[in-house]
């Protein structure tokens, strides 16, 4: 199947739907061995290295497992409160700037920075600024964290659909990473603000933070968008767990103009790692 066939046929699955059975299912308490059996097969699938998860008896659900934490010491954060950390174990998908406020999606599709983070106001202050387009696959690890040190100024609920985030959908659909269920946080870090959006997809639709028990999960039947600003930000560390994905997808972080430089390996086809350093003060 060509890839305009593959989003064809995908346009009459009921994703949302999907995505919310499979995600409740991964959610059951796996019975005796089949956990760990069913565990061990997904990682040899994946090519997952479980010597950085520890024991699978501990995960109770293929969720756990899915969205499970690493060992500690695994994912050394570079220092420096003007050196902006990689927020997740990813492949990156495309980094450049925003210019005129848009990103680019894939060769000849591009989308608005307000429209991705959900809200004019925000979008305009990051219109020229640095980006980075993060995917995840299922063999990374699916937790994610802050890349610079700062204090959380809120957050956006942004629901929508749930296609694949995969090369054919990000080839085809016009708009993906606006169209796709999101959650988005708002961080205003020593290199002036940034926005991490948590892209959610087909199956791996549901994103929990990490920072505040009142930000909804996503992918819930019949949410509506949802939005906070903290009349008292909220400071965290540079590194610190922001959320996961109970099963991933992708993130996107976006800078004020002027503000970051990224490393020159930051480019499409690199891998990278939370905690890695992927840019710095622009000079």
């Amino acid at each position: 199947m060509n890839d305009r066939a593959f989003i064809a046929a995908l346009r009459l699955v009921p994703k949302n739907a999907l995505s919310r059975v499979v995600g409740a299912a991964t959610r059951l308490p796996l019975p005796g061995p089949v956990g760990p059996a069913l565990m061990n097969a997904f990682a040899r699938r994946y090519r997952i290295d479980l010597s950085e998860c520890g024991d699978l008896q501990g995960f109770a659900t293929f969720g756990q497992f899915f969205a499970r934490p690493l060992r500690p010491g695994l994912r050394p954060v570079a220092p420096g409160d003007d050196v902006v950390v990689s927020p997740v174990d990813a492949l990156v998908s495309e980094a450049g700037v925003a210019e005129g406020g848009r990103l680019v999606q894939a060769k000849g599709i591009d989308y608005t920075a307000s429209a991705l983070v959900g809200d004019e106001r925000v979008g305009a202050r990051l219109e020229g600024g640095r980006y980075a387009t993060l995917y995840l696959s299922p063999r990374d690890y699916h937790r994610i964290h802050f890349p610079l040190p700062g204090r959380i100024l809120g957050w956006r609920y942004v629901p929508g659909k749930l296609w694949p985030v995969n090369a054919a959908s990000v080839k085809n659909v016009p708009g993906l990473f606006t169209v796709n269920e999101r959650l988005v946080t708002l961080l205003d870090s020593p290199l002036g603000l940034v926005a991490i959006v948590a892209v959610g997809a087909t199956v791996v639709g549901r994103v929990r933070a990490s920072y505040d028990p009142e930000v909804p999960v996503t992918n819930l039947a019949g949410a509506g968008a949802q939005a906070r600003d903290y009349a008292t930000p909220v400071p965290v560390a540079k590194g610190q767990e922001l959320g996961a994905f109970e099963m991933g997808s992708t993130v996107i972080l976006l800078f004020e103009p002027g503000r970051v430089a990224f490393a020159p390996g930051l480019v499409p086809g690199a891998r990278v790692r939370v905690g890695e350093a992927i840019g710095g003060r622009a000079v």
